[in-house]
């Protein structure tokens, strides 16, 4: 049988590598790998000069993933979960401390994993594995432990509050420094491409119109439109520039926070649904459940009381002559 050789990089590039593309912050993706910003900088530098392309694009106090690196941090993600969860169980912690949470996707990409590490590094003895998905799974009859449900509070009998949300316009520095079409008033979007999700029938919020109704422009009629699958695409399609999102906050917090995202109006409206979370029967009385909960808590009372730093928008004169 031939020698087969794998065309790999140097695992630990690649667990660097997807840090900071999960993190979109090389400072951030530092303090989580315990290195300093400039080694991750070279070992991204490093990475792309092997490979021959881009992954990142860098701009000013922000990161985005290009096309190719998108690609490569997918791929990057599956086979690193795939290894840990294979050392782990021959480690034989699965059937110990294992913990898993079922969350919807954007949740799980937006919110939950550029958290997560803070969680793991105060209790490394817990195996947490995320489960994201957007059907409603079945607590015991899955033997999952938690869910976190995006959901009124009648379709989440016992479920304990995290936090509410908020939509509103949102869209990357450059579009807002672009004077031949700022963005300054609601009516500026006729200027503009937006950015929609494709399965929002059921959740009339997260589709424009109502915004659009709210800011009193009913007959706008955009430069275009892009439509997604998903709602952490979409979020990457704003950052890169391809036009304007509705953000939910606070799923958005931080790439609010870091300005790769701007509010460039006042205006947003409430969503029906909140966030709650869940727990199984039979994780009742569980140290380890006890303990995801508690820091889910504590994380979601972090966004309640930074609420009024929630909007970063566009200084006016970025957009003068």
């Amino acid at each position: 049988m031939p020698n087969r050789r794998y065309r790999l990089p140097p695992l630990d590039r690649l667990e660097v590598f997807e840090a900071a593309a999960r993190t979109l912050s090389f400072t951030r993706a530092a303090e989580e790998l315990a290195l300093t910003q400039s080694a991750v900088s070279r070992s991204i530098a490093s990475l792309e000069e092997r490979l021959g392309f881009a992954l990142f694009e860098r701009r000013h106090r922000a990161l985005a993933l290009t096309e190719r690196g998108q690609a490569l941090n997918h791929a990057a993600t599956e086979m690193l979960e795939r290894l840990d969860e294979t050392i782990a169980r021959l480690r034989g912690r699965d059937a110990a401390r294992a913990l898993t949470v079922t969350t919807p996707l954007s949740f799980a990409s937006l919110w939950l994993i550029p958290r997560l590490a803070r969680f793991t590094r105060a209790h490394p003895e817990v195996d947490v594995r995320i489960a994201a998905n957007n059907e409603i799974v079945d607590l015991e009859r899955s033997g999952i432990e938690l869910a976190i449900r995006y959901a009124t509070s009648e379709r989440a009998p016992g479920g304990a509050k995290l936090f509410g949300e908020e939509v509103f316009p949102v869209c990357s520095p450059a579009l807002v420094r672009d004077r031949a079409r700022p963005i300054t008033r609601p009516e500026d979007l006729a200027r503009h491409v937006l950015l929609h999700m494709d399965n929002a029938g059921q959740m009339p919020w997260l589709v424009w119109e109502p915004w659009i109704e709210s800011a009193g422009i009913p007959d706008l009629k955009p430069a275009g439109a892009l439509h997604f699958s998903h709602y952490d695409q979409l979020i990457q399609a704003a950052i890169n520039g391809q036009g304007v999102a509705l953000g939910r906050v606070p799923l958005l917090r931080e790439q609010l926070r870091s300005g790769a995202l701007l509010a460039p109006f006042k205006r947003g409206i409430a969503s029906p649904r909140s966030y709650y979370v869940m727990r199984s029967a039979r994780a009742a009385n569980t140290s380890e459940v006890d303990a995801f909960i508690a820091w889910l808590h504590a994380e979601a009372a972090g966004e309640v009381s930074s609420g009024t730093e929630a909007r970063p928008r566009a200084r006016r004169r970025t957009t003068s002559p």
